[in-house]
């Protein structure tokens, strides 16, 4: 087997996600025969340092050792059961453990597939409390540039216009109440004004507000101050509005907390988690929230109040037990400290891309650190540039459009941060 036959084989059946297919008439498909570490390789032998973590998915390196042999010790004794009415020890251990580390108050657990349909379950868990409490209140309210994934409610909260334009048609009615322009405090004070002013407004419509804290993941890694969090917590808690935090990326350890809540000490009414929740391994989400959200569902049989919602592969073992090893890991290797250390090596390394005349800023939060480019118009696909630059020289980047980021996995060295950054460097300075 060698990439070019599989590369035919490919594309002949399969159908790549976010991408235009006609692309690869001449864009390189890169078939990955293996990976270990922050590396990727594939059928020729060339290797790509992971600089997205596999979609921001993976923390701990690809074949992880340890997590490996946890999913392997948990195929032999249960693979998947239904969790409507069964249990099984890998998902009690794992949410025991998640209301321990999460923000306080954080009770109850609610699992998933993925970060989309995690996204739908705190949207529908939302109205419904409202419901059950008397009152119709069917308006969500996002940020401007925020993006939440791309199942229907989702990408209705979503503010991206490549992403959800094609199907407003189809979407919910949603608010966009104003992103924090920038990491100043005055410009969080400023946002959070403005959304008060709405609340005052339409208060008794508004079921949630929806927000990625810290770093807006999608909408080109922009990046605003904790005081936001503290102030539309407040704003929520005199308006009767849930909060509903997506921490799908910034959660487990990638802003410099094992939670980007953790960085304004608020806790969230609905706290969505997956990507790194099971160190990139398998697909598993949850909805983590309140005693007091979850009473409001808690009813005889029969009457409307139970929140019916489920997915086939609701808590499965093996997506359980990789997470609980990824746990383990956080718990027993010093994992923020070290995130820490390497994030504020990254920090060092990303001040040299200020010098070129190209970048019109470049912004980091903890591990997420992103190079904003300028002077390009959409069609000349800048990123597309950058990105066939790296995998040229053995670095995966997959630019945000003119965004250049980095968001490698824990495990990463300086040495190859090093190369991971002069790559991108250099592929930019060549533009």
């Amino acid at each position: 087997m060698n990439n070019q036959e599989l590369k035919n084989r490919d594309l002949k059946v399969l159908w790549h996600p976010c991408t235009q297919m006609k692309d690869h008439e001449t864009l390189p498909l890169i078939p990955i025969k293996k990976a270990h570490g922050v590396y990727l390789e594939d059928f020729d032998g060339n290797r790509y340092i992971d600089a997205i973590s596999s979609w921001w998915v993976n923390l701990f390196g690809h074949t992880n050792a340890y997590i490996n042999a946890k999913i392997k010790e948990q195929l032999d004794t249960l693979e998947h059961v239904i969790l409507a009415g069964f249990t099984h020890e890998q998902v009690v251990r794992l949410s025991e453990r998640l209301v321990t580390i999460t923000p306080e108050g954080l009770n109850k657990c609610f699992y998933s597939d993925n970060g989309s349909s995690a996204i739908e379950v705190a949207l529908k868990m939302s109205f419904h409390a409202h419901k059950n409490d008397g009152k119709n209140k069917s308006i969500f309210v996002s940020l401007t540039n925020s993006y939440h994934g791309e199942t229907i409610g989702a990408l209705s909260v979503g503010d991206v216009e490549l992403y959800k334009d094609t199907y407003a048609p189809l979407l919910l009615k949603t608010l966009q109440t104003p992103t924090p322009r920038d990491m100043s405090i005055e410009a969080a004070q400023e946002a959070a004004f403005i959304f008060e002013e709405l609340c005052k407004q339409k208060a008794e419509e508004i079921s949630a507000l929806i927000l990625e804290p810290l770093v807006q993941g999608a909408g080109s890694m922009h990046m605003y101050h904790k005081e936001f969090l503290v102030l539309v917590r407040n704003i929520c808690n005199r308006y009767d509005i849930h909060l509903i935090a997506d921490e799908v990326l910034v959660g487990f350890g990638r802003t410099g907390e094992l939670f980007a809540c953790a960085h304004a000490n608020i806790t969230p009414d609905f706290l969505v988690l997956s990507k790194g929740l099971t160190g990139g391994y398998l697909a598993l989400s949850v909805v983590l929230t309140t005693d007091e959200m979850y009473a409001k569902f808690y009813c005889d049989y029969g009457e409307y109040k139970a929140f019916l919602h489920s997915h086939s592969y609701t808590g499965n073992a093996l997506a359980c037990a990789a997470a609980n090893a990824t746990l383990d890991i956080f718990e027993n290797e010093n994992i923020i400290e070290k995130n820490r250390e390497k994030a504020s090596y990254m920090g060092e390394k990303l001040q040299r891309f200020k010098e070129l005349a190209n970048v019109k800023e470049v912004r980091q939060t903890g591990m997420i650190c992103a190079v904003e480019l300028q002077g390009y118009k959409a069609e000349e696909r800048i990123g597309l540039k950058v990105y066939e630059y790296g995998l040229q020289n053995g670095v995966l980047l997959r630019p945000l459009g003119h965004i250049v980021y980095f968001m490698p996995p824990y495990i990463i060295t300086n040495a190859e941060i090093d190369v991971m950054m002069d790559i991108a460097y250099e592929a930019i300075k060549s533009l």
